[in-house]
């Protein structure tokens, strides 16, 4: 294996070389140079996208523009209130664009703006990763339980 790809550990984990970590960094070297002062510059991103709801209803609009019943329904567990707050917030950071329709009554869809899409490619990745890294998260939970106890 290559050293861009990393190497792979007795314990089945890739290991990633020091040269793909800094190239992995590269993007936070000012903040980093700067000793982490002043504003994080993905804090704010991640306080957005890192929320309950917002990655489910990014990966929701992700598929095709929805109206606000369609994703109060398709969001699982989801109030209208939080589905509201989660809207107006992804509207605010430019992901989402909200379109009142010319409707009796009216009615309002949502859809992924072109920043939200560039940003559906990562969602999407990180729930793959999920997805596929489940049963290995679950089993260090229940190791984790077990030793703990």
């Amino acid at each position: 294996m290559s050293e861009k790809e990393g190497t792979n550990s007795c314990d089945g984990h890739t290991e990633v070389t020091p040269s793909e970590i800094n190239g992995l960094n590269a993007g936070a070297d000012v903040w980093v140079e700067n000793e982490f002062s002043g504003p994080c510059p993905v804090r704010d991103v991640l306080d957005r996208i890192g929320d309950k709801w917002s990655v489910l209803v990014i990966l929701r609009l992700g598929r095709q523009p929805e109206r606000f019943r369609q994703l109060l329904r398709a969001v699982e567990g989801i109030s209208q209130r939080m589905l509201t707050v989660t809207l107006r917030g992804l509207e605010r950071d430019g992901l989402v664009h909200r379109e009142v329709l010319g409707t009796r009554p009216p009615s309002v869809e949502y859809s992924l703006t072109e920043l939200g899409r560039s940003l559906l490619v990562h969602i999407t990745a990180l729930t793959h990763w999920a997805l596929e890294h489940e049963p290995q998260v679950s089993a260090a939970r229940a190791t984790f339980e077990g030793d703990a106890t």
